[in-house]
């Protein structure tokens, strides 16, 4: 301590009233040295910090033993050593002054800085430890540089705190994952420094169906623990991929750098989907619920953090109107969907009262004879405007706005009604809501529907999916053992679709299980397992005493396929669309309702019909057509006259979609293309293209950074330069030629 002290004087000079040798100035200085000594002694082993001082060279000095123990040496064994050796360098001393951010220990030593407040981690194996250190350059009389004098204190704890607050800031304190303020902060940051780098990013929203009914029913400390187990599950399938972060509630946001293929995104999201769908034990509990997913891809749907967010958020919004248990992709169709789907909601309060709800009937028919010998009961809208809403629309809008009771109450009565007409034989399925199935008073509607109509119990159907296990388990039982009480039958749909358990089966008093369409779509095409998965469901139902009835079968190679492992009934358009009261009455005027299948011989992929304007390019120039149905492995497209078989074209579908095809067959100004790449799903049945033309391509063609709009393409913005090979034809002229 004496040398620490003699260093400080030394750095005092001779002027001034110390300068005075006088024996009582003399006296009073040691008086006063002695006083400083003992005070700094006293500091030194109260812990509250601890002292330093170096060479021109900057090595060390005097160090406090207080100091020395912590770094498990004596004050002696440190002396020589460089002051900067006994912490850990964040980065390279030469980059550091490079960058002239933050300056290393030594570059500010070497510039005889002043050390203020510098907060450095301790070169220890033992445990992590932070110090601050403060020091100043010390001179002599003549103004030379004789090294530092400083002091410092340990820092670990007040770190470690501030950390732990910053965490719970940053993070969610529940899920432990990030919250929404970082992973705020992160996507700004992410998409500023791609935009520079030209990089794309992807961002997907999720929100999980039918959480509040968990937390309604198990309690909050439940729905805690579930959000925890969403949490792990979510971190288990996108690993190192992205981030993930909880928003609130039931809502989680995952970021996804350098990732723009729609293909792999939405075998993550379909992955996402079935993944938290899969059933959870919580408190002893057995519970199930699901999530709706939104994606948007930067810089394709937005530049900017609160335009991809929008995006994604409006997808996740049409995915939940689509029915749920789904993902969408962004598109600018999107933009309007909440409006339209409060508009629907405010239709469909008085569609009932106005006599807009129909029920059509699809034929369940027997394989082994064709006999028609029951239906599954549809409802339809005709709007007045909109024409025919799709079930798949306004059925979630039902459930969501507590409009499901009266309409399933309705239908029930009134396929009931439509069944007393037929033969007494055949039986009548209807679909009943989750929602509806948990209210209390449905055994008491289904019960007022059979007296009413006066028709067996054993007639009535009633399909039910595995969503309805998802509640209270008591409850579920209960109205099982009344509605089985009455008489009606009980059919699980949708099996395998989703959370799939053989508990269901061994547990409720099923009578028939429906295999989803889904299994049957694919399941002739090279490579598919679907076909043994049909098969193993058969027998299942088999075994149980169930009976079966396959979805879907459209074309006869399905059929043959189905009848080969062992199926019995089919309902499917290669029998029958749903029809109205009228049609059905009429086939059965002689008893006996049978149909011969008629459909092509093998399945092709689903096309769907569409009505809109697309370009179409061809060399260099662009034509104006119309696209009348898609699939994911061609299309039919109206407007151009003369275009000969085997000629390429590219399609613009908007949204920087562009297609390469070759034109198969020819008619008129009707094409049938085949697509050189296969479309992929967008998650609401439609197809989009797996990858888009960069907005950034856009900008190099000289055409404004921006998200894109619909019908934008690269190089042949009005036509292009060369004559156009083809003749465009509206195609509403056409027709009216051919009518003529």
């Amino acid at each position: 301590m004496a040398a620490f002290w003699k260093g400080i004087r030394s750095s005092e000079g001779r002027s001034g009233p110390d300068a005075d040798d006088s024996s009582g100035r003399a006296g009073i200085r040691g008086a006063d040295i002695a006083t400083r000594l003992q005070l700094l002694d006293e500091f030194e082993s109260s812990g509250q910090g601890w002292f330093w001082a170096t060479d021109t060279s900057g090595q060390i000095t005097y160090i406090s033993p207080s100091a020395a123990t912590a770094l498990g040496a004596s004050s002696a064994a440190l002396a020589g050593r460089p002051l900067s050796s006994l912490f850990v360098s964040d980065a390279p001393e030469s980059q550091e002054e490079e960058q002239g951010t933050q300056r290393t220990l030594p570059f500010i030593m070497r510039a005889k800085n002043t050390i203020s407040n510098m907060e450095l981690r301790v070169a220890t194996d033992e445990r992590e430890i932070w110090w601050a250190i403060f020091g100043r350059p010390q001179y002599d009389a003549d103004r030379n540089f004789i090294g530092y004098c400083g002091n410092g204190k340990d820092i670990t704890e007040l770190r470690r705190s501030r950390q732990d607050a910053s965490r719970m800031a940053m993070y969610d304190s529940l899920t432990g994952l990030a919250n929404r303020h970082r992973m705020g902060q992160r996507l700004v940051s992410i998409l500023q420094a791609y935009r520079i780098a030209k990089r794309s990013c992807a961002l997907m929203m999720l929100d999980l169906d039918r959480f509040k009914q968990v937390n309604d029913t198990l309690g909050h400390q439940a729905g805690d623990e579930l959000l925890k187990q969403v949490a792990q599950r979510l971190t288990r399938i996108i690993g190192t991929q992205g981030e993930i972060g909880r928003l609130g509630g039931d809502e989680f946001q995952v970021i996804l750098p350098d990732v723009d293929d729609r293909g792999q995104l939405g075998e993550l999201a379909n992955r996402v989907i079935q993944m938290i769908s899969q059933p959870y034990t919580i408190e002893g509990s057995r519970c199930v619920i699901g999530t709706s997913v939104g994606l948007a891809v930067a810089p394709y749907d937005g530049l900017e953090s609160d335009d991809l967010v929008r995006a994604a958020d409006l997808a996740l919004y049409a995915a939940k109107g689509g029915g749920r248990g789904q993902y969408r992709f962004y598109s600018n169709d999107l933009k309007d969907v909440a409006e339209e789907r409060r508009q629907i909601e405010e239709d469909l309060r008085d569609a009932l009262a106005r006599d807009q709800i129909q029920m059509h009937y699809q034929p369940v028919v027997r394989i082994e004879d064709n006999i028609v010998v029951g239906f599954e009961g549809l409802m339809r809208w005709e709007h007045p405007e909109r024409g025919w809403v799709n079930p798949e629309v306004f059925i979630p809008i039902a459930e969501e706005s507590n409009l499901i009771n009266s309409l399933g109450e309705w239908a029930l009565r009134k396929a009931c009604e439509d069944a007393a007409t037929w033969p007494g034989n055949v039986r009548i399925a209807i679909n009943v809501s989750p929602v509806q199935f948990a209210t209390a008073g449905f055994p008491k509607a289904v019960a007022s529907a059979l007296a009413t109509s006066g028709i067996n119990p054993d007639r009535l159907e009633l399909e039910i999916t595995e969503t309805v296990f998802m509640g209270d388990h008591g409850t579920t039982d209960e109205v099982f053992s009344i509605l089985k009480k009455l008489g009606v039958r009980l059919a699980l749909d949708d099996f395998g679709t989703g959370y799939s358990s053989l508990g269901y089966l061994r547990t409720a008093p099923f009578d028939k299980i429906k295999i989803d369409r889904s299994f049957v779509e694919t399941s002739t095409e090279g490579g598919s397992n679907n076909s043994a998965i049909i098969a193993a469901i058969i027998s299942l139902a088999k075994a149980l005493g169930m009976e079966t009835t396959v979805e879907g079968v459209e074309a006869f190679d399905q059929l043959n396929l189905v009848r080969s492992q062992g199926g019995t009934h089919i309902q499917g358009f290669i029998y029958s669309k749903a029809l109205c009261r009228e049609e059905v009455n009429e086939r059965f005027s002689d008893g006996v309702f049978r149909i011969e299948p008629s459909g092509p011989q093998k399945h092709r992929q689903t096309r769907r019909t569409v009505f809109r304007r697309i370009g179409v390019i061809h060399a260099d120039y662009r034509y104006e057509a119309t696209l009348r149905d898609i699939s994911k492995t061609g299309a039919r497209i109206e407007g151009l006259l003369g275009v000969p078989v085997g000629t390429e074209l590219v399609l613009d579908l908007g949204e920087g979609q562009l297609v390469v095809a070759s034109v198969i067959r020819s008619k008129d100004a009707v094409q049938g293309v085949e697509f050189e790449t296969p479309l992929i799903s967008d998650g609401a049945g439609g197809m989009c293209t797996r990858h888009r033309v960069s907005p950034y391509a856009l900008a190099a063609a000289g055409m404004p950074l921006a998200a894109l709009g619909a019908g934008t393409v690269i190089g042949v913005p009005g036509g292009g330069g060369s004559r156009p090979m083809f003749m465009q034809v509206e195609v509403a002229s056409l027709r009216s030629e051919r009518a003529a």
